[in-house]
């Protein structure tokens, strides 16, 4: 029997005549094996997202003046992309698949209704008085909540209060775009009609069931107000005072499954100057302290994250949080792409 050892080295496009290499062209063939190595790599796969850190205070007064050069009307939603450098500021990306953005919305200013292919959700960082209109459900928007605008449902942003209103957008736009499915489309403004699923569900381990029914609605919740998630994880910490990670999942209240269903959403807290390590798992993960600060360690990258700085941690790599008060507990909202990876049988948690 032949001996085919490891197969370390394989040829080379170089290696191939010129001649043969063009008729290969002509004929829209490429060879597979010179990039073979590169798209099914040893062990761990090639990632282009790198550890990237994005400042709130800087990206605030950037914000801000966009807020002065361009008018609502110029630009129906006025966002800053947090790009990450691995995979090209023009790709407009934070990882393989999630897309990160930081919206402004001035008082008075209405960002009109429309409709999209990429899910989406609305991590608020700052200011009160703004409000989001999912298919006529009427969401209040303040700091920490997390508001779902999910594939196909008609959104817009209005604005009744009196200081600048910015929040943390977060979509699955870059798989959507790859798969060539990102489209959008507009509508005049929504009718409000009554009911908010957030006062629905408001207790955990109880549905509504007007006459023995359960909802039908693909996503029956979609304000997680985070006054709520906040008394969670301090009720779980106070209940369980030996685990090591107090962490909840923004699920589906009727199905238990995810919130969306391409990105998955957490929010974890940190007692006083605790370290808390996050193991190397599969997918990219985004970090945003709601309040606090902590440190994070991740490969050879240090970052201090302050209150509402965001950073990237990319896929199969560990990462390392510190609280850097001795006093008080730091609450961290994660987004990664465990449920996209759960559906591609790709999910790994290496501990």
């Amino acid at each position: 029997m032949q001996d085919t050892g490891r197969f370390d080295t394989l040829g080379r496009l170089e290696d191939l005549p010129q001649d043969y290499r063009d008729e290969l062209s002509a004929n829209n063939l490429v060879p597979l094996w010179p990039s073979l190595r590169a798209v099914l790599p040893p062990h761990v796969p090639t990632r282009r997202t790198q550890p990237t850190h994005w400042p709130y205070a800087k990206l605030r007064e950037l914000l801000l003046k966009a807020g002065e050069l361009t008018p609502i009307e110029k630009a129906e939603r006025r966002v800053l992309v947090l790009a990450n450098p691995g995979h090209g500021l023009e790709k407009m990306q934070a990882s393989a698949a999630m897309y990160l953005g930081m919206q402004l919305l001035l008082p008075g200013e209405l960002a009109p209704a429309h409709r999209h292919t990429p899910n989406a959700i609305r991590m608020v960082v700052e200011g009160e008085g703004a409000w989001t209109l999912v298919n006529g459900e009427k969401c209040p928007m303040s700091r920490g909540d997390l508001i779902l605008t999910p594939t196909g449902l008609w959104h817009e942003h209005g604005h009744d209060g009196t200081e600048p209103v910015i929040w943390l957008d977060v979509l699955d736009l870059p798989l959507v775009y790859y798969v060539e499915a990102s489209y959008h489309e507009e509508v005049p403004s929504q009718t409000v009609v009554p009911g908010q699923g957030a006062k629905a569900y408001a207790r955990g381990g109880v549905v509504p069931t007007p006459v023995f029914g359960r909802s039908d609605k693909a996503y029956p919740m979609l304000r997680y107000p985070w006054a709520d998630a906040k008394a969670a994880l301090l009720s779980l910490g106070e209940d369980q005072p030996e685990l090591e990670a107090v962490q909840v999942t923004y699920v589906n209240p009727e199905t238990g499954k995810d919130a969306e269903n391409i990105l998955g959403f957490y929010a974890l807290m940190l007692r006083p100057g605790q370290t808390q390590r996050l193991p190397a798992r599969s997918p990219a993960q985004v970090l945003h302290p709601i309040e606090g600060s902590a440190d994070v360690q991740v490969e050879g990258s240090a970052f201090t994250l302050a209150e509402a700085d965001t950073c990237a941690v990319p896929g199969y790599t560990a990462a390392t949080l510190t609280n850097r008060s001795a006093t008080e507990p730091a609450f961290i909202f994660v987004a990664d792409e465990s449920p996209l990876h759960r559906k591609l049988g790709v999910y790994e948690n290496r501990g």
